[in-house]
């Protein structure tokens, strides 16, 4: 089982150890709880394999994991068959001119107005050149240059991120941001650009076997009604790791949210709080009753009983 930084993905965890050292007479074999660090970086499944977590350890048959779900009901689980977060990747990319005063532009190479146009160029790569078929998002999240306001820097740092569920797609978006990147570099005589691949984890897809096996335990454990089918998101997640040397493996979502205030923000017409915001507050029983019970049932039903 894997589990993020989040308070409620770790109570779900210790709960669901806890209750299989209670009840060992009801299953045999071994389960591997794995306390990963650095979910929200990216970094902690990657460097748990890397130190060799399928070699010191057993290496498991299956893989599971839940996370919460910021705009379902508490008491529910979601979940779907194949692809269910997006590859992610963060790129920075490094824009160089020939930094001087703002009152003399002429003899400069302004590294914040090419900055600027290579933004708004780097829409097109999903709007021109993606599949409109293959979802695909392409965010800005970051520019820093500059120090004041009559002086032209010498560089600007673009921090970006992209999400994509189709290899190919990923490889149309990176070629994209470096083409794009180096041609206006050089329309605009500045030194080329470096553009660097920080961070990458592959699609989350859920196994199709492993699937069949568990929605069934899932509705055993926590009622059939309760279990409820969902649609792949953008969002990324290390979890997709766990799917080296061929283990099948298993995410699905947790509800985590009160009825009534689902009900009273659709009666508003709001979104409700995502899971990062400061205003997210989980339902505390209902959910981690739920995530226990699921995740146990699922355990139960995979392996084999005490004989």
């Amino acid at each position: 089982m894997h589990a993020c930084g989040h308070d409620m993905h770790m109570t779900c965890f210790i709960g669901t150890a806890r209750w299989l050292a209670d009840h060992k007479d009801r299953w045999s074999g071994t389960v591997v709880f794995v306390g990963q660090p650095a979910e929200e970086t990216v970094d902690g499944a990657r460097d748990l394999l890397k130190d060799g977590l399928y070699k010191r350890f057993p290496k498991p048959d299956y893989a599971l994991a839940l996370h919460c779900k910021a705009d379902a009901e508490a008491g529910t689980v979601h979940y779907r068959s194949g692809p269910l977060l997006a590859s992610s990747s963060s790129i920075t990319v490094l824009f160089r001119g020939k930094g001087g005063h703002g009152a003399w532009p002429n003899k400069t190479i302004d590294p914040i107005v090419l900055s600027a146009l290579a933004i708004l160029d780097f829409q097109t790569i999903v709007s021109r050149e993606v599949d409109p078929l293959q979802p695909a998002v392409l965010t800005v999240g970051s520019i820093q240059g500059g120090t004041k306001h009559n002086i032209i820097p010498n560089e600007v740092k673009l921090q970006i991120t992209i999400r994509s569920f189709a290899e190919e797609v990923h490889k149309t978006l990176v070629d994209g941001i470096r083409r794009r990147a180096a041609a206006l570099a050089q329309a605009h005589r500045a030194p080329e650009p470096t553009v660097t691949i920080d961070q990458h984890v592959p699609v989350t897809i859920n196994n199709d076997g492993l699937t069949s096996k568990v929605a069934p335990l899932l509705a055993r454990g926590i009622g059939e009604s309760q279990v409820q089918s969902t649609q792949p998101v953008m969002g990324g997640e290390d979890f997709s790791l766990y799917a080296a040397e061929d283990v099948p493996i298993f995410m699905f979502w947790l509800g985590t949210v009160a009825p009534e205030k689902i009900a009273e923000a659709k009666a508003k017409g709001n979104d409700l709080p995502a899971l990062h915001s400061s205003r997210f507050a989980p339902e505390p029983n209902a959910s981690i009753a739920t995530g226990v019970r699921a995740i146990t049932s699922a355990v139960i039903g995979l392996l084999p009983p005490k004989s």
